[in-house]
């Protein structure tokens, strides 16, 4: 199906305090604002596929319990396809702790749960949905494994396979050779490769690198100096969109999940770069990591608005 994404990853249940600074080992910082609310890097990145206008479906393992009948309630509100969310009997749902500083910053703690109990059979079962998938997003907070069979699926079935390598961790070779598109970030980018960033030569480097892993297609994402992007003849720096940062929490899920969005309905791999870096910025101007994917009305009057203020500010 035209414009149908599907994601397979992890559900958590995000505690968010915000505080003047991150705490150090065996210090207490007193802090401000708490909240709860839905995320998980496979969640967050199903959340800002749908709202990029995508038709999402969505394949995960959350516990039995009341954190996760409330993820699937948050998921199907979302107008997401929960059916394919498995309940296990045996693991809480994932929970994850996460302190934000004054300038945007984060330092996250996740107890995984029901979500290192994700298998390959649990992705047989599913392989016909993946098979009707233009895109397919993965993430590496699910069991690699289970990643692996999901990823051999879609490439058997002509579906498009972008891997968001995060958490960061090796890879066998075997199964880069496999992935359309990669969006590591700086530090995944250089423990990948084992390339270390340090200039725009060194990301030259790094994407020739995952181009003779066999991925043809590699956008490194930067924060807030934007993307790095090597794919067919384009190699270049896309720059972020100027955003003043509340909560970086959840921006490179956003990233990847809107990129899948654009790529699911036709748009070239640069031109859904380029607006995917721009729900990114939206993002951080937000706090939490769901609650801050913008919807597509909003990324294009954002990149509208954005152009023609940089027309106005050269005249």
């Amino acid at each position: 199906m035209k414009n149908k994404v599907v994601v397979i990853g992890s559900y958590n249940t995000d505690l968010t305090i915000k505080t003047s600074r991150i705490p150090r080992p065996g210090e207490t910082v007193i802090g401000g604002i708490f909240s709860e609310g839905g995320g998980g890097k496979g969640a967050n990145q199903a959340v800002a596929a749908v709202r990029a206008g995508a038709n999402v479906s969505f394949i995960a393992r959350v516990g039995n319990d009341m954190l996760g009948n409330e993820g699937i309630q948050r998921m199907t509100e979302e107008m997401i396809d929960t059916r394919f969310i498995f309940h296990d009997d045996d693991a809480a749902t994932g929970v994850a702790f996460i302190v934000v500083d004054e300038r945007g910053e984060n330092s996250i703690v996740v107890a995984s749960g029901a979500n290192a109990r994700l298998t390959p059979g649990d992705i047989e079962s599913v392989v016909d949905e993946i098979a009707s998938a233009t895109v397919l997003l993965v993430q590496l907070e699910s069991p690699l494994e289970t990643v692996r069979a999901a990823i051999h699926k879609a490439h058997e079935h002509d579906t498009t396979v972008i891997l968001n390598p995060a958490p960061a961790q090796p890879l066998d070779h075997s199964l880069l050779k496999v992935i359309d598109i990669i969006t590591p970030n700086k530090v995944e980018a250089e423990m990948i490769t084992g390339i270390k960033v340090t200039d725009d030569e060194s990301l030259r480097s790094i994407v020739k690198k995952f181009q003779e892993f066999g991925i043809k297609n590699v956008l490194i994402t930067l924060g807030s100096k934007g993307v790095f992007a090597g794919f067919d003849a384009v190699m270049e720096h896309i720059p972020a969109y100027k955003a003043r940062s509340t909560d970086s929490t959840g921006a490179g899920d956003v990233f990847s999940g809107s990129l899948a969005a654009f790529l699911s309905e036709g748009l070239s791999l640069e031109k859904a770069a380029r607006m995917a870096n721009a729900a990114a910025s939206i993002s951080v101007t937000r706090m939490g990591a769901q609650n801050s994917a913008p919807r597509r009305m909003e990324i294009e009057n954002f990149i509208a608005s954005y152009v023609s203020s940089e027309a106005e500010a050269i005249h």
